[in-house]
């Protein structure tokens, strides 16, 4: 296959600096911002709308499944509308090379913001809020990530998480529900159901998303290690819940991490209770190194109120 010449991955440069690759006539190329599996991040100029943009291209090598898959992410993210998504502008094919074209989010993962301090409980209450206000709407649609994890989250400058990547993703239908077969997603953060095959649905997303706000808290991933140590793990130990947190945000990890699916809340519920934590912001911080082991899962108290003021300068609506 002819590589194109705008699918050469250029340098990174601590600054930012357009070249003279232009795609499809219209978007010019600058640093790579991320490089994945199979395709690579731009930063770009949209020459004719005259606004940066991310662009995501499948590298020249990745294969015909690997194509259609990404089709279908640009699909579907087209579909899904909301401020806590990554919005899809355009997409397109070049020599052979499919690319999307996305609103550029300025920031860093949410893996590098763990990675430089833990995040406090009202932290974790307005990031968890936004993140399954966005996974509710999701779900709404009739669709399923099936890899929520800390480096498919970017963070921009005000803080605001945008959960991205729905390459694995999944419409929510009887045979979806019921699949078997290879495990899909990523070792560290897959949901019991997952491990032993059962396939995903939207309470696989809230498990996951119950680990990323647990690893957030502690500063480091649960279940860590090689791929299937990782995966099993959770088979045999729950997740440990970090001790001096509010009743309400204590309660709503343990049931977002019940091994059984049917017991978990499902992201409207849990969009709802982590607001409220952030509203109250008033949790102690966790001791450094403290875990706790214990706990039993259980009913998580329902909690209706009103976002915080925090949100109320970064609206996160409650999806409908």
């Amino acid at each position: 296959m002819k590589v194109p010449q705008w699918s050469v991955r250029p340098p990174t440069r601590p600054e930012f600096r357009l070249t003279t690759r232009v795609l499809a006539d219209r978007y010019r190329l600058g640093d790579v911002l991320g490089r994945g599996g199979a395709a690579d991040v731009y930063e770009g100029l949209d020459l004719r709308m005259r606004r940066p943009v991310a662009i995501k291209v499948v590298r020249p090598e990745s294969g015909l499944r690997t194509e259609e898959r990404f089709h279908d992410e640009g699909r579907l993210l087209a579909q899904l509308q909301h401020p806590g998504l990554v919005a899809v502008y355009d997409s397109g094919e070049e020599d052979g090379c499919p690319y999307l074209v996305m609103q550029l989010i300025k920031g860093a993962t949410l893996r590098r913001r763990i990675a430089a301090a833990r995040m406090t409980p009202a932290e974790v209450g307005r990031a968890g809020a936004a993140l399954a206000s966005a996974l509710a709407h999701v779900h709404a649609a009739g669709v399923v990530h099936r890899d929520v994890k800390p480096s498919n989250i970017l963070m921009d400058e005000t803080g605001r998480p945008h959960l991205t990547d729905f390459g694995i993703s999944k419409l929510l239908d009887a045979a979806a529900r019921t699949a078997t077969g290879p495990l899909v997603g990523t070792a560290a953060y897959l949901a019991p159901e997952q491990v032993r095959g059962r396939g995903a649905g939207p309470a696989s997303d809230v498990y996951s998303l119950g680990l990323v706000l647990i690893e957030s808290l502690k500063g480091e991933m649960e279940y860590g290690g090689a791929p299937l140590e990782s995966a099993i793990a959770r088979l045999h130990r729950p997740p440990a819940v970090p001790p001096h947190l509010s009743a309400g945000l204590t309660g709503l990890l343990h049931a977002m991490t019940d091994p059984d699916e049917h017991s978990r809340p499902d992201a409207l519920h849990c969009f709802r209770t982590l607001a409220a934590v952030a509203e109250e912001g008033h949790a102690e911080p966790v001791p450094e190194a403290a875990t706790d082991r214990t706990g039993t899962p259980g009913a998580v108290r329902r909690a209706g109120r009103a976002l915080l003021t925090a949100l109320r300068r970064r609206p996160c609506p409650e999806p409908r």
